[in-house]
């Protein structure tokens, strides 16, 4: 299983960003997906999670992303998507997507996730 995050980079307060996140090597709709953040000198924490298909692809949010982000996945493509709008500067961080089989309750847990994408930087800055 290979996931591979790209699309971040440098944008100014207020501004938006998409990232991907490509997935290989594995039935991609039978997986939960998740976007998790880590900015320097603290710990990873839980984005946005969206559910497998045959779950609906429900999604789920942190507060800090709840009205401004927006995950999303196509299954015909292998691919998850994180639509960042109305950025912050404590929205810098490397983002990272990783895949989950573990009940939906603990999807913002992520020792659940068994496998990482390497990471896209995401920097918020005038």
């Amino acid at each position: 299983v290979q996931l591979q995050a790209s699309g971040g980079g440098l944008v100014q307060p207020g501004g938006s960003l998409r990232l991907s996140c490509t997935a290989s090597g594995l039935a991609f709709d039978t997986y939960s997906m998740g976007w998790f953040r880590q900015a320097p000198g603290k710990e990873r924490e839980f984005v946005a999670a969206i559910s497998r298909s045959g779950y609906g692809s429900v999604s789920r949010y942190a507060d800090s992303a709840k009205g401004r982000f927006t995950i999303s996945r196509d299954n015909a493509k292998n691919m998850v998507y994180l639509q960042m709008n109305s950025l912050k500067p404590e929205d810098t961080a490397v983002y990272y997507c990783a895949v989950t089989q573990i009940v939906w309750a603990y999807v913002d847990s992520a020792p659940h996730y068994t496998t990482w994408g390497q990471g896209t930087l995401v920097t918020v800055s005038s």
